[in-house]
């Protein structure tokens, strides 16, 4: 029995892997470069977590992708990615409009 057609699912779901974590780690390292540049104690200011809780959060879920992904595991990556755009995207802009002056603190 010939096959018809090339079985590539497996090439194409290490691509899909790759380009995830790739994705993640990017994010996680700017959003952790971006965390530990900023004065601790704006964090409380804005009614978020500490500046130590984000550095602890983006620092290990960044870890653990790099860690686990060879292993096959994919939920790491994005969990990284979901905390880093809730960083990236909420507490970034709070953070901004805090030193500013132009939030409404």
């Amino acid at each position: 029995m010939a096959l018809t057609a090339p079985y590539f699912h497996d090439d194409v779901q290490n691509l899909l892997n790759m380009l995830v974590l790739f994705t993640a780690v990017v994010l996680g390292a700017v959003a952790f470069v971006h965390c530990l540049t900023q004065r601790a104690d704006a964090f409380p200011a804005i009614g978020t977590l500490p500046k130590g809780g984000w550095l602890a959060l983006l620092g290990i879920t960044v870890l653990l992708s790099l860690v686990t992904t060879r292993m096959g595991m994919i939920i790491f990556p994005l969990i990284c990615i979901g905390a880093a755009m809730v960083y990236l995207l909420d507490v970034r802009a709070g953070l901004r409009d805090l030193t500013d002056g132009k939030g409404f603190w």
